[in-house]
């Protein structure tokens, strides 16, 4: 018998002043068996870090066809296609021919670099695409927030950013990997 994603809510206050967003979203969030918390919340970090009207789940970890999330206009064209963790250099590939921007949110501490390095010489060449990396750190205590049920809060300033649940404030820091800053 296949086991079943688990559900998790939250309900997610964006103010990104960088950007000039402010909305609160309703998010229902399937948690694939096989995933952890750790990666569920750095879904929801991307979430909030590219909060748009459209923004929306993909089936991710169950399907190769679509990414963590995705940000599509009226025609159905893809104008953001976000991954989280270390997506497979051929699914980028792919990706980059179908959507207007790339943008991988990676996390896993040293592995991310080794997992760059893996691929740089052909990813380098997709000017489509941005890798950002979360520090394992990070990664670690966003897991802590994850609950069935989360108040979330993001705000972003100066490219700083602060993300709170509940009584813990968080201070996140994110490493521009590609393109080199």
């Amino acid at each position: 018998m296949a086991l079943k994603s688990t559900i998790f809510r939250a309900t997610l206050a964006v103010s990104d002043l960088d950007r000039g967003y402010f909305a609160e979203h309703s998010l229902t969030i399937a948690r694939h068996p096989s995933e952890t918390d750790e990666r569920m919340m750095v879904r929801v970090l991307a979430f909030a870090l590219h909060a748009a009207e459209r923004l929306e789940f993909g089936r991710g970890i169950s399907s190769d066809d679509e990414p963590a999330l995705w940000n599509k206009d009226d025609t159905g064209r893809i104008l953001q296609w976000i991954e989280v963790g270390l997506p497979d250099e051929r699914l980028l590939r792919r990706a980059a021919g179908r959507a207007d921007e790339v943008i991988v949110l990676a996390y896993g501490g040293r592995v991310v670099d080794i997992w760059w390095q893996k691929d740089a010489a052909t990813l380098g060449k997709l000017s489509n695409l941005r890798v950002l990396a979360v520090t394992q750190e990070d990664s670690r205590a966003l897991a802590a927030l994850a609950e069935r049920s989360m108040n979330l809060s993001c705000t972003i300033q100066d490219g700083q950013i602060w993300f709170s649940g509940g009584e813990t404030t968080l201070s996140l820091q994110l490493q521009q990997v590609h393109p080199a800053s």
